[in-house]
């Protein structure tokens, strides 16, 4: 991204997109209870309340009435028709994990099959985004937490503690190439997770080889542990590489939520807030819900006079439901440069 005079003024960037992360998947109600969901009408309701307070973007994850994650795919579905029903414009974006929430006692942050993260792509209402990460890396949620942000929490059971400190996240080329030709061919956006200039750099050419010939959607997740670091310089070397047609979002943990949000805010970028990132308020006197933390961001978004988008604004932006017929037409849609005539884009594959 390009960072020229005046960029910094609020005629120079885009609306604020914000995404609410409402349904705090690795805690359980215990931790939250006057603001974590649970039943379906309740799960609805908190996408109402966030699109209400000014997010346009839902990080959609699904509970059972016992608390637990839902793995059941059809929980999925009756969650996004009663959003589509209710906030018809609004993005809803399901979470590629599915859900980190425990099935059972010590089975804490365990991934689903391959096969059933693929059917992702089967959902119906069709969500207009699901989030895919690129490369198998460490997840390790809770390095950058302190114990203030787990004391009395679900979180201090030592194996609940132990799944969250080792939990990997796999996500190997195959199937990454795999997930996204499926989604691509159900009309789901792909939102990339890059968890550092690596990832990226490996979505770049998953483009440049024309394997995702769509917008580039993408949030930079600075949560440490394998993650990137919520550091302004790791955060500007990774901007330096995105192209100017990207859209860009934000997204870190704990007490790093809020900085992070106000640098992006601040830069042209677009943010993300809620439950799922963080319980607590910058001091962390008092535990902050979702609705909260949007209507914190407006305000601060709104004290640069950068305004916030509409839902309207932000589709047009993400260029919900657009693909390209070619790498050459992907590439000058998101600002790449084009490839180099004859030029090697990355060898995966055997060929002849």
């Amino acid at each position: 991204m390009n960072f020229l005079d005046g960029h910094l003024f609020p005629e120079n960037q885009q609306p604020l997109i914000i995404t609410a992360a409402p349904y705090a998947p690795s805690w359980m109600p215990s931790d939250f209870p006057e603001d974590i969901a649970v039943t379906m009408e309740d799960q609805i309701q908190k996408a109402v309340d966030c699109y209400n307070a000014g997010a346009t973007v839902l990080h959609l994850h699904v509970r059972e009435l016992d608390g637990k994650g839902s793995k059941r795919l059809s929980k999925f579905n009756e969650l996004i028709a009663g959003v589509r029903a209710r906030v018809p414009e609004m993005i809803i974006q399901v979470g590629g994990s599915i859900s980190f929430a425990p099935e059972s006692e010590g089975a804490a942050a365990k991934w689903l099959s391959d096969d059933t993260r693929h059917m992702l792509a089967e959902l119906e209402p069709t969500p207009d985004q699901v989030t895919v990460t690129v490369n198998t890396s460490q997840m390790n949620i809770l390095e950058q937490f302190d114990h203030r942000d787990i004391v009395g929490s679900s979180m201090e059971d030592p194996e609940v503690f132990n799944a969250y400190k080792e939990m990997t996240v796999p996500a190997q080329p195959g199937w990454v190439e795999e997930h996204v030709r499926r989604l691509t061919a159900a009309g789901i956006q792909s939102a990339f997770q890059c968890y550092n200039l690596n990832s990226f750099e490996s979505v770049e050419r998953l483009m440049r080889r024309g394997i995702y010939k769509g917008p580039l959607v993408l949030n930079w997740v600075a949560i440490g542990g394998g993650m990137d670091s919520p550091s302004v310089y790791s955060l500007a070397n990774f901007v330096r590489a995105v192209p100017d047609g990207a859209v860009l979002t934000v997204e870190s943990s704990v007490c790093n939520v809020l900085p992070v949000n106000t640098m992006g805010i601040a830069m042209g970028l677009h943010v993300r807030c809620g439950t799922e990132d963080t319980l607590w308020n910058q001091t962390r006197t008092k535990k902050m819900g979702t609705v909260a933390q949007i209507e914190q961001l407006v305000r601060i978004s709104e004290e640069m006079s950068r305004p916030i988008a509409t839902a309207r604004q932000a589709r047009e932006m993400c260029r919900i439901g657009e693909f390209y017929d070619t790498v050459d037409e992907t590439l000058q849609a998101n600002g790449f440069a084009p490839n180099r005539n004859g030029g090697q884009q990355g060898f995966l594959r055997k060929v002849g």
